[in-house]
């Protein structure tokens, strides 16, 4: 059977409708202008200042004007050196194009020496476009002026199309959680540009947004680079809140020194590996035993490099601050220990989540947790420290959620957090 064909045109993101938008209405100003000036310029000017984000859009317009009035002063002396020291000799010359290629180093030492370095390719192109295309226009300086005019009407344009919206109600006072796996990534464990730039979008209005993993804060970060989480994020599958801006543990359940030695002591007769997870000091320390199994050493050489993670071998037994248990073998080994493991008469004093291992085909994982140790318990607490009474959940498994995203191929998830932040209507913002 021929494969499957999974291509598939995606749906065209506001940046582009709000550069169609913004391109048009450069067009208008011209013709309103009775067809003064070049609309081409505006619209690069446009098409240049329109980011996904108002920060990015604000610098990339800072450095548009900046680099228009460099460009422009330097382009209007070498046309005043022109026509008045050299009397238009050098007009479309050799020499006058070796005189031009100097000035260029000219303009780009001059945004060295005010201090605006990023704006040095803008500089040059307006330069250029002055000296080159230009200096044989019949009235050179109204060109100049006219350059610098239609600049400043794209970047205006571009700044009103990128800032208007239709009025919306944000739900300022709503805590949506959501799931990473199945969820926020796809197969592919990847996140859409689309979803990050639009869940980045939500948080900067003000969307009180957070993460709910079994992930640990150290692969939070690698799963979600770049986007802007605000707030703490529940993470271990619920054994602690952590927060990603100040690297601190602010929340966690974790065993008693009776508790962990009692697990660990069984496990110990039962000759099984494990990888003792520990907070000590805001620092999560993975203790381990001497790395027999190609499995475990190949987990220890894809992780120990985080400086998140703080890999150390064991020198004795580890009772205290620990957080939670790992277990990585074949499935079957695992298989066997769960069943061992529910049998025993204090296992009610733990939470022993079986998966099947995604990353190792054949594999499965246990994590030992402490009962209390769950989500439902974590957000409670989020709840509470966040002085928040409503939650809207997102994720992957039908009734545990209020939400439950379905396909990730298609952001489905970050379209319905806009949809519940922000439906359009006319009343005020819900604030607390």
């Amino acid at each position: 059977m021929a494969a499957e064909n999974t291509f598939h045109f995606p749906k065209p993101g506001q940046r582009i409708l709000r550069s169609v938008i913004a391109v048009a209405c450069c067009f208008c100003v011209f013709y309103l202008r009775n067809r003064e000036g070049i609309p081409f310029y505006s619209a690069l000017a446009v098409l240049q200042c329109i980011q996904p984000y108002q920060d990015s859009m604000a610098q990339v317009a800072k450095k548009r004007v900046t680099g228009t009035f460099v460009g422009a002063f330097w382009g209007l002396v070498i046309i005043l050196s022109q026509m008045y020291l050299f009397h238009g000799s050098l007009m479309d010359t050799f020499p006058g194009y070796m005189l031009i290629s100097l000035f260029t180093g000219i303009v780009i030492y001059s945004t060295v020496v005010l201090n605006c370095k990023n704006t040095a390719y803008f500089s040059c192109v307006v330069f250029l476009s002055i000296t080159v295309m230009h200096m044989t226009d019949a009235s050179p300086f109204l060109f100049v002026f006219n350059r610098v005019l239609d600049t400043l009407i794209g970047v205006g344009i571009a700044l009103i199309v990128n800032t208007v919206h239709l009025p919306r109600k944000r739900q300022k006072d709503v805590l949506f959680v959501s799931g990473i796996d199945d969820t926020l990534l796809n197969q592919k464990d990847q996140m859409s540009a689309y979803s990050r730039i639009e869940l980045n979008r939500l948080i900067d209005s003000g969307a009180k947004f957070t993460v709910s993993t079994g992930r640990t804060p150290a692969t939070i970060r690698e799963s979600l680079p770049g986007i802007h989480l605000k707030l703490p994020v529940i993470a271990m599958d619920g054994a602690v809140l952590y927060d990603l801006n100040e690297n601190s543990y602010l929340m966690k359940y974790q065993m008693s020194t009776s508790q962990a030695q009692t697990i660990c002591d069984f496990l110990d007769r039962k000759g099984i590996s494990y990888f003792t997870n520990c907070v000590v000091d805001d620092l999560l320390v993975i203790y381990y035993d001497r790395l027999i199994s190609p499995l475990h050493q190949e987990v220890y050489e894809r992780r120990h490099r985080s400086p998140h993670r703080n890999y150390v071998q064991k020198t004795q037994p580890v009772y205290e601050n620990v957080v939670y248990l790992y277990l990585l073998d074949k499935k079957e080994v695992m298989e066997k220990l769960y069943r061992e493991l529910m049998e025993q008469q204090w296992i009610g004093s733990y939470r022993v989540a079986f998966h099947d291992s995604i990353r190792y085909p054949g594999c499965a994982n246990i994590k030992i947790y402490i009962k209390d140790a769950t989500r439902e318990n974590m957000l409670r607490n989020l709840k509470a420290l966040l002085n928040l009474d409503k939650v809207i959940t997102f994720g992957s498994v039908e009734g545990r959620y209020d939400v439950c995203i379905e396909d990730t191929g298609k952001d489905e998830m970050v379209k319905t957090l806009k949809k519940l932040y922000e439906p359009v209507g006319l009343e005020k913002e819900t604030v607390r």
